[in-house]
């Protein structure tokens, strides 16, 4: 079984390439909102700058999903224990993670918002200058959120995956807010969803069945804290209060401020993004409708011209968090992740 500084280490490496993922998404796409013609915000959008922002942050999500198999497998082994993954359903693939936003929507959409937001703003009276940094704002918020969720969703999924995990314990970084900070340290199930707000850049760590993982407590990040952190967290009178003895939970309310994934009012959890001929989920619901209808689907141009029909995929893509709502157990999970082209 592992030490705790070798979990840590993993953990703490883990924890870095997240952060190399946000930061490298958010300095491109700060380089080329700057790049936009303010007279002609959409023209320049839609002219290519859009579609460069859209793949720098599919670059990122595509960075933080690929070290999440790794992560949650690492922190198995350094326990003594052999994956144990369902035959079919064994590999994480992470560019399913890159292929629309959180909320289900497309990627291209959401990150257009910005663009929205600032010739609206420049109608109302703002200057230029104050309506193009409101509106970088707003973009990096997306992209950090985005980035981290598809780091977070990988993982996720892996944890489901991976048998051998039973849980996970939610860490948060030094400089978290005060509504992550009143969550740090606790121990959640496997499949539970992992509560996020804007910017939110917590993660878990793993639990398995070997070991249960470390939980601390919220009073324990708030004392390791300087009374000056403590102030600026949690506010003078806030951080007064806990250190004379009130419940840090208490002080910060924060279940009634958290969201879930940041989800900029979203109501979506199913998505039709990679849902194309050539996606997973795509060919995967045709060949069960050819075991179950024993009609013969085209694959390409050939097999039209011979009269054979072509399959058409009606049905939404069940985001993983949809998916652990829905299913009763452990691995009606795993299958329908691999139904829905998040386990291969």
């Amino acid at each position: 079984m592992a030490d705790a500084d070798q979990r840590e280490a993993i953990v703490s490496t883990y924890g870095r390439s997240q952060q190399r993922a946000v930061s490298g998404s958010l300095a491109a796409v700060d380089d080329l909102w700057g790049q936009l013609a303010p007279d002609d915000l959409t023209g320049s959008w839609l002219g290519g700058i859009g579609e460069r922002i859209v793949r720098a942050v599919q670059a990122g999500t595509l960075l933080a999903a690929t070290t999440g198999q790794p992560y949650v497998d690492a922190m198995v082994a350094a326990d003594g224990l052999t994956a144990d993954y369902l035959p079919g359903a064994a590999r994480v693939p992470a560019k399913a993670f890159t292929l629309s936003a959180a909320d289900g929507r497309p990627l291209d959409s959401l990150l257009y918002l910005p663009v929205i937001r600032t010739k609206t703003l420049l109608q109302g009276g703002l200057t230029l200058q104050q309506s193009m940094l409101k509106g970088l704002l707003d973009l990096q918020r997306m992209v950090a959120s985005e980035v981290a969720d598809a780091g977070s969703s990988a993982a996720g999924v892996a944890m489901v995956g991976n048998r051998q995990i039973t849980g996970y314990i939610r860490r948060v970084r030094p400089g978290a807010c005060a509504r992550c900070a009143i969550l740090a340290g606790r121990w959640y199930r496997y499949d539970a969803g992992f509560q996020r707000h804007k910017r939110c850049q917590c993660y878990g760590e793993p639990a398995t069945s070997a070991r249960r993982g470390r939980p601390t407590s919220a009073r324990d990040f708030f004392d390791g804290l300087t009374a000056a952190e403590q102030d600026r967290r949690f506010t003078k009178a806030g951080a007064q209060a806990i250190r004379d003895g009130a419940d840090v939970a208490q002080v910060v309310n924060a279940r009634k401020g958290i969201t879930v994934l940041d989800s900029y009012d979203r109501s979506v959890v199913a998505t039709l993004q990679g849902t194309g001929r050539s996606g997973i989920y795509y060919r995967r619901e045709r060949d069960a409708a050819e075991a179950a209808t024993g009609i013969r689907y085209a694959r390409g141009a050939p097999d039209l011209e011979a009269g054979l029909p072509r399959f058409k995929l009606t049905a939404p893509r069940l985001m993983p968090e949809e998916i652990y709502r829905l299913a009763s157990d452990r691995d009606e999970q795993i299958g329908l992740l691999r139904r829905y082209g998040y386990l291969i």
